[in-house]
């Protein structure tokens, strides 16, 4: 039976992270809020209405710059205890006024935008002449000119931002603290249930009769939810239109689009491509863990299920930290010295407690250090998903390093590049350390239902889906539990076909995500990892060199766009080359897993 999940207060500090590396109290984190404040009030009264010369703009930006630098640890200060425990409402408390007081500022400074946009791109230009630090953001400023509304409207939805970005907080609020699951039986027993023991342990569960018992319990469950979910979903897609409507954007994609810089037609493709040729490898993959498994019926609730559930060793933290020390070594001794510093300054929060965020994400405070979120289940899926975060901070600490703060808002199409990327460093080192087939086998069907599962079909899915939800809202229309329901069902139906039964509850996939909150990022982890597959390919056939130019890339930040990004690593995007190549690996990584199969049985 799966234990219940501990209260934040009794899990054993050595499994949480260390929030004192950014303030060693919630006092020394007010006296910095107050040190914010003071310089934005002293900006409001110094610039307004003088952005007209280059030394007054570059003067400017520069006090901007240390506003941004502030706002990002005090944010990620109060945002990082919430996530960990959504049961703590001394800690919501605080993110609240946090949150207000970063308002304000964002109100009170929106007239820098709106001036600059204003002022004529000569002078804009000399004042980039001026500071290089602040060319990337005059460029954007330039960019979003015609976007731009009246200053004063500017103000005011600076003023109400936190309010317009309510749905992500009650989407969590319900997911994370509302919804508590009744335990279930199944073969006579009984069984706890929660939102992480159901998506960290029973959709992995060998047992046929639990783990498809524990689906009808988490899906019932969430429907109890799902008119409620919904119209929190429908609040945050009909903002989205309205804004995109009032900035005179063609259609509700284009301010995320161009906010990522890339085009319409890169967005489409990465999905029509990987639903049209992605699909048969994934169905072939479905019918073999049928088989493997001596399934009646191959179940959405199945799909989780390892290729050999006799192989695979349980990991400790200790053992996967010094795994990735070894796996990750060819990006050099700086790189090991970072995730050293990770392991033992308490970057992670490890902990699996109640009204704690599932999944996994790692926060990069500006030029301080990483914080990543995951609950350790002792698998080496949690080896992998550490890797992956492992990869955003030191790609944020090297960007962070090179670049100004307004240089390292990276887009959504690469960042998911640099963390996939250890992923696959981390299965290919494990294929050089024995030749044993089961094991490869094993690491291969890891590298399939974990890595390229996870990113080019639970998140590609996810952005099938979401483009369709905007088809209707971009023309004038809602979204219901009904509709969404409905939507998710016929993307699982194009992608899985009848290879895959989809049982009651499977429609309900939608509720589980909150990417949906977060723009149109749940495709970009699909580019992201195409960017990778070619890179990775690239630096195993040529070594040190690769090396150096993915650490430059990791170092550009967000100064070029993906694209060029992709291109100063030697990766071509700019066709479905790539991407097609990278479904073909896929397909031939699923080839030999059938292979060794035929071959260990």
């Amino acid at each position: 039976m799966k234990d219940k999940l501990a209260r934040r207060s009794e899990v054993p500090v050595e499994e949480t992270w260390d929030l004192s590396l950014l303030y060693r109290s919630s006092e020394e984190m007010q006296e910095d809020l107050g040190r914010l404040q003071a310089l934005a009030d002293k900006m409001a009264e110094k610039y307004p209405g003088k952005l007209t010369d280059a030394e007054t703009i570059a003067a400017c930006l520069d006090d901007y710059r240390q506003v941004c630098e502030l706002m990002s640890v005090i944010g990620d200060y109060a945002f990082l205890a919430v996530e960990v425990d959504y049961y703590d409402s001394a800690n919501q408390d605080r993110a609240s006024r946090v949150n207000r007081v970063i308002a304000g500022i964002e109100s009170s400074l929106s007239f820098i935008d709106s001036e600059l946009s204003a002022a004529e791109e000569t002078i804009l230009k000399e004042a980039a002449e001026l500071d290089g630090r602040y060319r990337g953001y005059l460029e954007t400023v330039l960019r979003e000119k015609p976007f731009r509304l009246h200053p004063e409207a500017e103000r005011i939805l600076a003023a109400i931002s936190r309010t317009t970005e309510a749905p992500t907080d009650i989407y969590n609020t319900l997911k994370l603290a509302d919804m508590q699951f009744d335990p279930f039986t199944a073969n006579g027993k009984e069984y706890p249930l929660g939102y992480s023991l159901y998506e960290d342990h029973y959709e992995y569960e060998p047992d046929t009769a639990v783990r498809r018992a524990a689906a009808d319990a988490f899906y019932a469950k969430l429907r109890q939810y799902e008119n409620g979910t919904a119209a929190v979903y429908n609040t945050y897609v009909q903002h989205t239109k309205t804004m995109a409507d009032l900035r005179g954007y063609q259609d509700m994609w284009a301010p995320d689009l161009s906010f990522d810089r890339v085009t319409r037609e890169m967005y489409d493709r990465q999905i029509d491509r990987i639903m049209e040729d992605l699909a048969p490898h994934m169905r072939r993959y479905a019918e073999l863990i049928k088989n493997v498994h001596h399934l009646d019926r191959m179940t959405y609730a199945d799909l989780k299920l390892p290729v050999d559930p006799d192989y695979s060793p349980a990991i400790t933290r200790a053992q996967a930290w010094d795994m990735i020390e070894k796996g990750l070594s060819l990006m050099g001794e700086d790189y090991i010295s970072m995730i050293r510093e990770a392991r033992n300054g308490r970057w992670v929060d490890f902990a699996r407690n109640q009204g704690k965020s599932t999944g996994g994400f790692c926060a990069s405070p500006y030029r301080k250090p990483s914080f990543i979120l995951l609950s350790w289940n002792e698998k080496m899926s949690d080896m992998f998903t550490l890797a992956h975060e492992l990869g955003h901070a030191g790609h944020f600490k090297l960007c962070g390093d090179a670049q100004c703060i307004f240089d390292t808002n990276v887009s959504g199409y690469f960042v998911e590049a640099p963390s996939t990327m250890n992923e696959l460093f981390m299965a290919h080192y494990l294929l050089k350390t024995e030749d044993d087939p089961r094991f490869r086998r094993w690491v291969l069907s890891n590298m399939v239902s974990n890595t390229y599962y996870h990113n080019f079909v639970t998140h590609l899915l996810e952005a099938a889906y979401q483009r369709e939800v905007y088809k209707i809202v971009d023309a004038g229309g809602s979204v219901q539990a009904e509709t969404l329901s409905r939507i998710f069902k016929d993307v699982l139906t194009k992608f899985w076909g009848d290879a895959v039964e989809l049982m009651p509850g499977a429609e309900l996939t939608w509720m589980r995500q909150p990417h949906y909150y977060n723009g149109l990022y749940s495709y970009s982890y699909s580019a992201g990892l195409t960017v990778a597959t070619q890179m990775c390919r690239r630096i195993e056939e040529e070594g040190a060199p690769a090396v150096a130019d993915w650490k430059k890339v990791l170092a550009a930040g967000s100064t070029l766009p993906p694209l060029e990004l992709a291109a100063l690593g030697g990766i071509d995007i700019s066709t479905d080359a790539a991407l097609k190549d990278t479904i073909r690996i896929i397909g031939d990584y699923i080839d030999e897993i059938c292979a060794l199969t035929e071959k260990i049985r």
